[in-house]
């Protein structure tokens, strides 16, 4: 499962104009679902989504996680991190989870985010054509990575 992790001081997903989820400041996390990826991965990343120290500390160094910065986390699906982009000028998106699995454990990455956190938990709408916005801070993204297992 992968979790592209973005520090924004804000951030929004619009679906038909109308806002379905939307953060201050916090992390905008764009979320895949490989095949072979099952809950264990998808609470895996909802801890790492939480844990990973990316905001400052009193001396601005990356050394506190969204627990201490209490912001947000807005968790957008996004099948094509997944992709395949090794050869050629066109994504294979075979790595991708079917949709309905993709769906389900996706849903369980944001009730595991939910269960852990008492702060902020907005999400955008699966399978839906999203517009994301979000004013990065930093910039700071990382990508952060739950292998299924071999």
């Amino acid at each position: 499962m992968i979790g592209l992790i973005q520090r924004a001081r804000r951030g929004a997903v619009r679906v038909d104009d109308e806002v379905v989820g939307e953060i201050g400041m916090g992390l905008v996390c764009l979320v895949g679902v490989e095949q072979g990826d099952g809950p264990a991965e998808a609470e895996r990343l909802a801890e790492r989504v939480l844990s990973y120290r990316v905001f400052p500390d009193e001396a601005g160094r990356m050394n506190r996680s969204l627990r201490q910065a209490e912001g947000g986390v807005l968790a957008v699906p996004q099948f094509t991190l997944a992709a395949d982009t090794r050869r050629g000028n066109r994504p294979s998106f075979t790595p991708a989870a079917d949709p309905g699995v993709a769906e389900g454990l996706f849903d369980v990455f944001v009730e595991s985010l939910s269960r852990r956190y008492p702060g902020a938990v907005a999400t955008g709408r699966f399978g839906a054509d999203m517009q994301v916005e979000l004013v990065n801070d930093g910039p700071v993204t990382f990508w952060l990575e739950v292998p299924p297992p071999a």
